[in-house]
This record gives C-alpha cells, structure tokens and sequence, in this order.
C-alpha cells in the first residue's frame, strides 16, 4: 500500500512512524505533504526514505489512502490550495476532528472516505481510535484502515458517524483531562512542602498503579473508592470536598462542551 499524508505535524508523523514500526508500508511508498517548506529538513532526517513535498509542489499523488492530518479549521483552505484531484479509487482517511464525512466528501468530490478519531497516545503506540465509514467502502477496504489504525493502538468502529464528536470530547482530548488533574495534584504536593520532583514522582507512580488496578481487578469504580476511602479517613476528607464543589459535574460538564464544540468545527 501506498500512502500519502495531508498535514505532516504531530499525529500525521506518530501514524507514520507506526506504519513503518510495524513493515505496513515501505519508507518510499510513504508521501509526507506539508504545508510549510521550512519543515521539509527535519521531517526529512526523520524519514530519509520518503518523500516530502509541499502541498504547492504537489500536483499528482501516488497513494492507494491519502490520510487527511491537517487542522479541522484549515480543511476548507487546503482544499481551496491543493493542486492534485483524487483518483476514483483512492481511499480518503480523515483523522480532523469534527468534519463530517459529508462534508469531506463534497470538498474532495470525492466519495471513499473514511473518519476517524486518535488520540495523543498514538505516538507511542497506546492510543485508541474510534472510526466509521461512508458507503462504499467495502469490508477489504476496511480491514486494510484498521490494520492501520491498530498499529497506533487499539481501533473501535462505531456505526453512527455522530458518536464521534463524544469520541473526540472523551478519547481525543481525554488525555488532557489527566494531565489537567495530575497538575493540580503536583501543585496541591509543592504546597504540603514537598519537593516538585518528588511531587511528580508520587502523582505520576499512583496514576501509574492506579491504572493498572482499574484493569486488573473485577471490582467496580465505586468498590475501588471504596477500598481506599475508609471511613473517617483522610480520602474521604478529600472526596467530600470534591462533591461539595460539584467536581464530578464540573469535569462532565467540560466533556459535554469539548463536544459541543467539535460539532461547531463542522461549520
């Protein structure tokens, strides 16, 4: 397979880099797009086999996928700018948040489109994508963009199109959220008096092992709080102050608008 990739930043270069970690593709048979000449030297000693262009200098692609990895708010100006059609046959895999593939399909004309919704993660190989399809593309085609997808993770595909936007506001910009969190917990820790580096090391080891526990036990979310929150303790100090200030809702309420706004990018 050949392939070709709209939009060389961060999550155009992590799905390279695992399509070639794991021999999907050859380095030649990839084409990295960018929109910005002056990113073309150090894309390049990323990826010495391949070939980089600019969007301006591309006038034909030589791609069985084309990957669409640019910005939802450029979409509409790189397709305004780019100087190549697409061929009947090509297969279009959109990973912008919030473009439908209605709309992908009536900028591209064309109709083989397929979107889809990584996360950060992928660049290390542990993200999660969820993805659906416009009619047409056979079960082949399919089996081919999830082979693709797993090698950046794990891959679900959801057969309404309109799930995506919570995908987005839950998977997409999820790890943010833990980040956010852990943050407040290393700050709450330079605040007790403890050194931020050993801050970090305390907050970062317990959402370490406290993942794992969620993924190795049979035990509910609530019996897990339960198990470390005994009653009268310092847990439970800290979780009644979180339901006094509605944390919980807080938190869900800001999910709820990261989808709001991932259908507003639709236009």
């Amino acid at each position: 397979m050949k392939i070709a990739i709209l939009g060389a930043g961060n999550m155009g270069l992590s799905f390279s880099k695992s399509f070639l970690k794991y021999e999907l593709i050859k380095p030649e048979d990839l084409h990295l797009i960018t929109r910005s000449g002056s990113k073309i030297p150090k894309i390049a000693e990323e990826f010495p086999k391949s070939r980089i262009s600019t969007f301006d200098e591309t006038e034909e692609l030589d791609a069985d996928l084309v990957i669409i990895a640019v910005k939802p708010q450029d979409f509409l100006y790189t397709t305004e700018n780019i100087r190549f059609s697409l061929k009947e046959n090509q297969m279009v895999l959109s990973i912008m948040a919030g473009i439908t593939i209605e709309k992908i399909q009536h900028l591209l004309n064309h109709r083989l489109v397929v979107r889809a919704m990584p996360n950060s993660p992928t660049l290390l190989g542990m993200g999660i994508t969820g993805y659906t399809a416009a009619e047409g593309i056979s079960f082949s085609q399919l089996i081919s963009i999830e082979r693709l997808l797993n090698s950046t993770g794990r891959s679900v595909y959801l057969e309404n199109e309109e799930l995506l936007n919570g995908v987005t506001a839950l998977s997409g910009s999820g790890p943010a959220y833990f980040y956010y969190i852990i943050d407040a917990m290393i700050k709450a820790g330079v605040e007790m008096g403890i050194d931020e580096n050993l801050s970090q090391l305390f907050v970062k080891q317990t959402m370490l092992g406290a993942y794992h526990l969620i993924n190795n036990s049979e035990k509910s979310l609530e019996d897990l709080i339960r198990d470390v929150a005994s009653k009268g303790g310092t847990t439970e100090a800290a979780l009644r102050t979180f339901e006094e200030n509605s944390f919980k809702e807080i938190l869900k309420k800001g999910i709820l608008n990261a989808e709001k706004r991932a259908k507003e990018l639709n236009g």
